[in-house]
């Protein structure tokens, strides 16, 4: 059987984006399985926590904004933290349409739980990378994020924290 050559010299597996979406399938899957094992936590479970645990009190635009999630995405994520006692609601002090969630101390326990495993699991992907490599490879990333956002006309670039 003879294969037809993609158009254009498009070839999946050397096709970056695609490279991009399935090693990020592989450590998602890796990291998600380990959180929701061991924690109870899907991933937008747990990067509301560890964002409230970085930054404190945020409203959902905030979050919405920080993590590169959608709204709905937040807001089922921080229903499932406050109904577990993980997070607390509070009044916006400077707009009363709006609310902040922050972490209830049995939620910054679990934070402080899972933030060694979640950086063991970094130390072992890039364990086979050097120092400079893993440098490169941040920026790089937050680069391409920025040219991604840049295409699809979002003049503010990368989330905080991943420019250097």
């Amino acid at each position: 059987m003879s294969r037809v050559p993609a158009a254009g010299g498009l070839r999946l597996d050397a096709y970056l984006p695609y490279r991009l979406s399935v090693a990020s399938n592989a450590v998602s899957g890796l990291i998600a399985r380990a959180y929701q094992d061991r924690f109870g936590l899907p991933i937008p479970q747990w990067r509301l926590l560890c964002v409230l645990a970085e930054d404190g009190g945020l409203t959902q635009g905030q979050i919405v904004a920080r993590t590169v999630m959608d709204k709905v995405t937040v807001s089922r994520a921080a229903h499932e933290l406050l109904k577990r006692g993980l997070a607390a609601r509070a009044e916006h002090q400077a707009d009363g349409r709006s609310h902040v969630l922050s972490l209830t101390p049995e939620g910054a326990r679990l934070h402080a739980e899972i933030a060694p495993l979640a950086l063991a699991y970094e130390a072992a992907l890039i364990a086979g990378l050097a120092p400079e490599e893993v440098t490169l490879l941040k920026r790089l990333l937050a680069r391409l994020q920025t040219a991604a956002g840049q295409l699809a006309g979002d003049a503010d670039g990368p989330p905080v924290g991943l420019v250097e």
